[in-house]
C-alpha cells in the first residue's frame, strides 16, 4: 500500500499502526492479559504470571505502558515498599479488541 492508497503521509498518522505500536512488543500483551485476569498484581506476582520475562524487561514494559496510560502504578509508603499494578480504563477498553483478535487467531490456527 502506498501513500495514495492509505491517505496517510506518515505511518504514525495511521490509528491502527499507532495502536499496534503501543501494544506491540514481546511482553506488553502478556502483561495486559495477566493484569486483566487478576485485576491488581504486585511486581513479583506479575513476574510469576509471565513466563520468561526478566526484571529489566518487565520494569521497562511497565514504565512504557504507564506512560501510554494503559497501566496504573500505585505505590504505598511503607517498609518494605509495596507497589501494585492494574489496568487503567484505557487498558480495560483494549480487552474486548484483544478477545476478538484471540478469536481470529484461533480461527486462523484451525485452517
Amino acid at each position: 500500500m502506498n501513500q495514495e492508497e492509505t491517505g496517510y503521509k506518515n505511518i504514525k498518522d495511521c490509528p491502527l499502526t499507532f495502536a499496534l505500536s503501543i501494544i506491540g512488543g514481546k511482553w506488553r500483551l502478556p502483561i495486559i492479559w495477566a493484569l486483566w485476569k487478576n485485576e491488581t498484581l504486585r511486581y513479583n506476582e506479575l513476574k510469576r504470571n509471565i513466563d520468561g520475562i526478566t526484571n529489566m524487561m518487565l520494569s521497562q514494559a511497565l514504565k512504557e505502558m504507564e506512560d501510554y496510560g494503559l497501566i496504573a502504578r500505585k505505590q504505598y509508603m511503607e517498609i518494605p515498599p509495596k507497589v501494585e499494578y492494574s489496568l487503567t480504563e484505557a487498558g480495560k477498553d483494549l480487552v474486548p479488541s484483544l478477545k476478538s483478535l484471540e478469536k481470529w487467531g484461533k480461527h486462523m490456527q484451525n485452517q
